[in-house]
């Protein structure tokens, strides 16, 4: 009985929550590093469902990084990288094409599967993603930066009530194809729909001030907070691109923005249906 109660006490907890957010615009990018792993896709899928039946219109834009890596190796091709960024080159740019749309259908068919309706969506077609090649200090190929997001196709989907799955890809006024950095992808999103929260599930807990300590983790920051911790060099190394996703996330008038570790299990759900939540969100 007292579990029971529990359970209870956790639904009511949720109540406001689910009153304030129902109806609005969620943007949620799940990082490749995590992708690959069943038991903790799953779990992140179903509480992404979960959030569908609770009425929050849900986009979920996807990476695929150790993906097309391993598929690279394979075909005994050196995986290249400036500044985070993969050198794509048109035979690797056949292999991010394949590579993503491989995970979009396993997403989607996965979200079915669950018991939820999915739409799966390419950014590099119907103009979803308008894009410009990179300007960057070597040249990078085939790598392409988000100029506009044509929201009404997103829109469209949202209406029906299902989960838009969105691979990172995009194309110029003459219709070249390039390959797009999953985080830029999806704050771009969440800007153009000025979505109410914007997620980046990683494998990690969120910012810390020593990632050996686990109660270093910090709950809340600001903008302002957070140019001074990137300046004492608290923030470093991989977490500055998360942490700038959210930054131009916000920019774009995305209400509040969390760093999530999917690894705990249901960490997107306890983030945003609790009082004290999970990971680090970062607030104008």
């Amino acid at each position: 009985m007292d579990e029971a109660i529990k359970k209870a006490d956790v639904l009511i907890e949720a109540l406001p929550y689910i009153k304030e957010f129902r109806k609005k615009v969620f943007v949620i990018k799940y990082g490749g590093s995590i992708l690959g792993e069943e038991t903790i896709r799953k779990g992140v899928l179903q509480d992404i469902v979960f959030l569908s039946f609770m009425g929050i219109k849900t986009v979920l834009v996807h990476g695929g990084g150790p993906n097309i890596s391993d598929k690279m190796r394979k075909l005994g091709k050196k995986s290249e990288f400036v500044d985070g960024m993969r050198v794509t080159d048109e035979e690797t740019l056949s292999v991010v094409e394949e590579e993503l749309a491989e995970l979009r259908t396993l997403i989607v068919d996965e979200i079915h599967h669950i018991g939820g309706t999915a739409v799966g969506l390419s950014g590099k077609d119907e103009g979803l993603f308008y894009t410009e090649k990179i300007k960057a200090r070597l040249d990078m190929g085939f790598v392409g930066v988000i100029k506009s997001v044509k929201t009404d196709i997103i829109e469209k989907d949202l209406k029906s009530s299902a989960v838009v799955v969105i691979s990172p890809m995009g194309r110029d006024h003459s219709g070249t194809v390039y390959n797009i950095n999953a985080d830029e992808a999806a704050s771009k999103t969440a800007a153009a729909l000025a979505a109410e929260k914007f997620v980046l599930l990683t494998n990690v807990r969120g910012v810390m001030r020593n990632p050996e300590e686990a109660e270093s983790l910090i709950t809340s920051l600001s903008l302002k907070q957070i140019k001074s911790l990137i300046t004492q060099k608290v923030i470093q190394a991989g977490m500055i691109p998360k942490v700038n996703a959210c930054i131009d996330a916000l920019k774009g008038d995305v209400k509040k923005t969390h760093i999530i570790d999917a690894r705990l299990p249901h960490a997107l759900l306890l983030e945003i249906f609790t009082d004290k939540g999970v990971g680090t969100e970062i607030v104008k």
